[in-house]
């Protein structure tokens, strides 16, 4: 059977196509209503449970079990209602990293993010960027899906997989040209309603929904996908397939868009690309992918939006007070299941069709703190209980020891200060191996790079990202329950991304420049005569990008001037303690997806790769440290973690500059050296602290 006929088979047995709105039963009165509510998870990147893997801890600011909470309250107060989920929900924990790679799940399993997904009937789901970073053939099995692609298939016979309908409506097959899942589907649903005259009533609603992931991703996971899977725009695709929706008898089209919003001008290859969907004839807009909380968080003393969202110009008809885009009701739940999205819409029947009420429409992103602004949201004991094993089994195997101990805490509180405590090993284990694979190498292109210097550059993956639980932190020395003290999870919490593989790239002086460039647009532009007080990282939304280069005993040296626009604060730039030339050769250790053009680095897009390897980053690292421990047995602070290759160049300022952080580690930068820091100030409405940065010093 054809992909596309099989799709539409599954969509048919399951009464999911097929129900014209004409098709309602007994006639509508003209002027009937019915309120529903859309709700939306996003992001959930395996975070079933409010636990952390990598400290091997609680963490109750988390996890879709307490996201169930949320969703039942939201379920009792809209009986009529639809759960979908907009995707990066298998990647992102070491749980996912266990059921994917270390201990892979058999057909007969299913994954524990999909179990909890199911007891908590889902009503359909989405993809995301994320979903592919383990491969197609594990995609497939976990999604009980065929793809159509050569080389590509899942065990023979039912694999556990969810319950609800997958769409995913601009990726296909190059062998095929078809949808490698059902490109959209239609969910008919008995809601009830109200008559012109007050009468209570049935009727049927048909809600059709589609998906939409970034382009993206064929060159994040080229690995993967190159040559199997063609990726289209959004634009396109939903223009293609909402008239299909609506002649199959949708009422209602939703679009599950993993993108954020940016509304510069449309190209099909624009990575998020949500708000040019608000034309294609949908209903209301489900989105994710930033991670970022819209519209505004409704909740007494909230997070503020967060800057890219407040820079949207006013005729870009955004309301992100209210969450409309282009007037169509649009919610991003943030991510890992930090908040529920919920779009209560109302329909009037009006000349043989229900259309929309914007008047009675309202969006919210629900959070935890929502009903009083102070008690976090219980969990749903229902959700531990159905992954209770797979929980034991990931803290377990996250618990196994390395072999090697360190003498220093590894965090990334103050990475953006200046701090390379998490980040330095990473780039010695990177640069090593990058050294070694090319002294090694016999074959003539690489023996041609030996007299090349290899630098390497990383992130800090963990730094505030998805709140302030949220920084790389390993503690140092070993415990009874841990006497070489680094343990599996280890790796994982200093480089975050395990399905990232080494690349390396061959640059000059002037690509270097125009990275470290790119790297320090992470920083706000600094104005020292203002008295009011400056942000000096306003958002956290884009950390991966904030890429921090180092040198073999830090040879290379560089500094940023704060107070200069983005793309001119790269200064004193050297490396061996000479001026960086334009014209000079370099060798950056880095990953496959900043070599192949993740991140928009100028000049970095696949074309400069000279290493592939098939080795994972996290891998690396891992091996890196237990080499570490068949020989010293120690990471040192000496050693391992204090050669800063960057600083700032030094400015006195009228007003305060600050820096938003975890609490309570005030005294680790000040241990650290970490000069910048003065002083730990009160905590945001996020909850990060505002630590004090004297940027003179």
């Amino acid at each position: 059977m054809k992909p596309v006929t099989m799709w539409i088979a599954a969509l048919a047995s399951a009464g999911l196509v097929g129900c014209n709105s004409k098709d309602q039963g007994p006639v509508i009165a003209e002027g009937t209503t019915v309120s529903f509510a859309l709700l939306e998870t996003t992001d959930l990147h395996a975070n079933v449970l409010s636990y952390n893997y990598y400290s091997l801890a609680a963490d109750t600011t988390l996890g879709l079990e307490r996201t169930a909470t949320l969703i039942s309250a939201a379920r009792t107060e809209n009986p009529n209602n639809v759960l979908l989920d907009d995707g990066d929900n298998i990647q992102g924990t070491l749980l996912g990293d266990l059921q994917a790679v270390a201990t892979p799940v058999p057909c007969s399993a299913t994954l524990a993010i999909h179990k909890a997904m199911n007891a908590l009937k889902f009503d359909g789901g989405g993809m995301g960027n994320h979903e592919f970073n383990y491969g197609l053939p594990f995609l497939s099995q976990v999604t009980n899906t065929e793809f159509g692609i050569p080389g590509v298939s899942k065990p023979a016979g039912a694999c556990g997989a969810p319950t609800f309908p997958l769409v995913l409506s601009n990726v296909t097959a190059v062998a095929t040209q078809k949808p490698i899942f059902a490109p959209y589907a239609l969910l008919a649903r008995d809601f009830a309603a109200t008559g012109p005259d007050g009468s209570k009533l049935t009727v049927k609603l048909n809600i059709g929904i589609m998906s939409f992931v970034p382009p993206q991703i064929l060159d994040w996971d080229q690995k993967n996908l190159a040559g199997k899977v063609a990726v289209g725009g959004a634009q396109e695709a939903a223009r293609q397939y909402v008239p299909e929706l609506r002649s199959k008898g949708a009422d209602v089209v939703v679009a599950l868009s993993h993108g954020g919003l940016d509304t510069s001008a449309y190209s099909p290859k624009m990575e998020n690309q949500s708000y040019h969907l608000a034309g294609t004839g949908i209903d209301a807009l489900l989105i994710g992918h930033s991670h970022l909380i819209f519209p505004k968080a409704k909740e007494a003393g909230g997070p503020a939006l967060d800057p890219s969202l407040t820079a949207i110009p006013a005729s870009a008809n955004v309301d992100a007070v209210n969450g409309f885009v282009n007037g169509v009701p649009t919610v991003m739940a943030q991510s890992w299941g930090r908040r529920l999205g919920i779009i209560k819409m109302t329909m009037a029947y009006q000349g043989g069709r229900w259309v929309t009420q914007p008047a009675k429409t309202s969006v919210e992103a629900r959070g935890f703190k929502y009903a009083d602004g102070s008690t976090n949201v219980g969990p749903d004991a229902a959700i531990a209980a159905t992954v209770a094993t797979e929980h034991a089994a990931a803290a377990a195997y996250a618990g196994q020891p390395l072999g090697v101990s360190t003498d220093f805490e590894m965090s990334a509180y103050f990475a953006l200060v200046g701090d390379v405590s998490a980040i330095e090993l990473v780039n010695q284990a990177q640069l090593d191996y990058v050294k070694n694979l090319i002294a090694a190498s016999t074959d003539p292109a690489l023996a041609g790079y030996k007299a090349i210097p290899v630098i390497s550059c990383s992130a800090p993956f963990k730094a505030g990202r998805n709140g302030p639980t949220d920084f790389t932190d390993v503690a140092p020395g070993a415990s009874a329950a841990a006497p070489f003290g680094l343990q599996v999870r280890n790796p994982g919490d200093l480089y975050l991304y395990s399905n990232n593989n080494l690349q390396a790239v061959k640059i000059k002086g002037a690509d270097l420049k125009a990275w470290l460039e790119a790297s320090a647009k992470q920083f706000a532009q600094i104005n020292p005569a203002l008295a009011s007080e400056q942000d000096l990282v306003p958002s956290y939304g884009t950390i991966y990008n904030y890429d921090v280069f180092y040198g073999e005993n830090n040879a290379l040296k560089y500094q940023i001037d704060v107070t200069k626009p983005g793309g001119s604060r790269i200064a004193n730039l050297s490396y061996l303690g000479k001026a960086v030339l334009d014209s000079d050769d370099f060798i950056v250790a880095t990953n496959d997806y900043r070599a192949g053009g993740g991140g928009n680095v100028p000049g970095i897009d696949g074309s400069k790769t000279i290493i592939k390897s098939p080795d994972a980053n996290q891998a690396i690292v891992s091996n890196y440290l237990q080499q570490i421990g068949k020989t010293s047995g120690k990471v040192t602070l000496a050693a391992n973690g204090s050669a800063r290759s960057w600083s700032f160049v030094k400015v006195a300022t009228a007003g305060p500059v600050v820096l938003r952080s975890a609490a309570g580690h005030l005294a680790l930068a000040k241990a650290g050296g970490i000069t910048p820091i003065v002083a730990e100030g009160a905590l945001d409405a996020s909850g990060f602290a505002k630590y004090a940065v004297d940027l003179s010093k």
